[in-house]
C-alpha cells in the first residue's frame, strides 16, 4: 500500500474524492507511476501531478485507470465530470480575485496628490486589468460548456457500450458451453465478440463466453455463470502470464484472441 502525501487543504469534496479513488485503483493494481506510463500514455510526472492533486487528470487518463484498476469507468467517468465541474469554478474563481495589496503609509503633505486627480497611467492599468478579468471569466465559461457537451456525449457513448456490471438485483444464470472451432478459432455458442472489454464485476453472455474459452484452455473460470468474479480474474491472469500477454486481470483484444487460438489443456 502506498503512503500517500495529504492533499492540499483548498481542493474541492468533489475532487478530493475523484483522486483518493484514483489512488486506491493505484493501490489495487500494485503499478508505480513508470509502469503506469507504459499503460496509459501519460507520463510518470503527469500522474505525480494528478495523484497529488495539483492538476485535474483528463478524461482519458481517469478511463485508463478504471480498467487497470478493474473499476466501473461508468461510475468513475461521471465522478470525473463532476470534479471538472468544480476544478473549472474554482479557476475562475482564483482568476477573478483581486489580489490584495499591501497598505500604503499615510501621505506626507509633499506626496500627497491633489484631490480628485490620479495619475493616467494607473487608470490605464486598472481598465487593462479589468478587461483581462472579464475576458478570462468568459474564456472559461465557453472552454467550461464545451467540457460538459463533450463528456456528456462521451459517457453517453460509454453507457451504450460498456457491459453490465453486478448490482443486487441480478438473477443468477447457468450458462451452456458449446465450444465449437470456426476459421481457425473456437467458440462456446454465447458470444463472438472478439473486442469487448470485459473487467471485475462485469456480468452478461460475453463474460460466460470468457469462461467457457477458459475452462477449454485449462484455466477454470469455476462456474459458467456469466459473472466476472475472483475466480474468472484469476483465471484470466493465469492465462495472460501462459501465453505471455500483459497481465491486468483484463479481458481486451489480445486476450480474446489468446483465448479463440488457444489449444485445449
Amino acid at each position: 500500500m502506498s503512503r500517500w502525501k495529504s492533499l492540499p487543504a483548498e481542493l474541492h469534496p468533489q475532487v478530493h474524492h475523484l483522486i483518493v479513488r484514483l489512488r486506491r485503483l493505484k493501490d489495487r493494481s500494485e503499478l508505480g507511476t513508470r509502469q503506469l506510463a507504459a499503460k496509459t500514455g501519460y507520463s510518470a510526472r503527469s500522474w505525480q501531478r494528478y495523484l497529488n492533486g495539483r492538476s485535474l487528470p483528463p478524461r482519458e487518463a481517469v478511463e485508463a485507470m478504471a480498467r487497470i484498476g478493474g473499476d466501473d469507468p461508468v461510475r468513475l467517468l461521471a465522478l470525473h465530470e463532476t470534479a471538472a465541474e468544480r476544478w473549472a469554478e474554482g479557476r475562475a474563481v482564483a482568476a477573478d480575485a483581486p489580489e490584495s495589496d499591501p497598505p500604503t503609509p499615510a501621505d506626507s503633505p509633499t506626496d500627497r496628490q491633489p484631490s480628485g486627480r490620479y495619475p493616467r497611467a494607473l487608470v490605464t492599468a486598472g481598465a487593462v486589468a479589468l478587461v483581462l478579468s472579464v475576458s478570462l471569466a468568459l474564456l472559461l465559461a465557453v472552454r467550461l460548456a464545451d467540457a460538459r457537451a463533450q463528456l456528456a456525449h462521451a459517457r453517453a457513448d460509454t453507457v451504450a457500450a460498456a457491459p453490465a456490471t453486478v448490482s443486487e438485483s441480478l438473477v443468477p444464470v447457468v450458462y451452456t458451453c458449446r465450444p465449437k472451432q470456426s476459421d481457425g478459432r473456437w467458440y462456446a455458442g454465447l458470444s463472438r465478440t472478439t473486442d469487448t472489454i470485459l473487467a471485475y464485476t462485469h456480468v452478461g453472455p460475453e463474460v460466460a463466453e470468457a469462461q467457457c474459452l477458459l475452462r477449454r484452455a485449462g484455466a477454470s473460470p469455476g462456474d459458467i455463470d456469466g459473472v466476472f468474479g475472483p475466480k474468472t480474474q484469476r483465471a484470466v491472469i493465469r492465462l495472460q502470464k501462459r501465453e505471455g500477454l500483459v497481465v491486468d486481470g483484463v479481458i481486451g483484444p489480445h486476450t480474446w484472441k489468446a483465448l479463440r487460438e488457444a489449444d485445449p489443456k
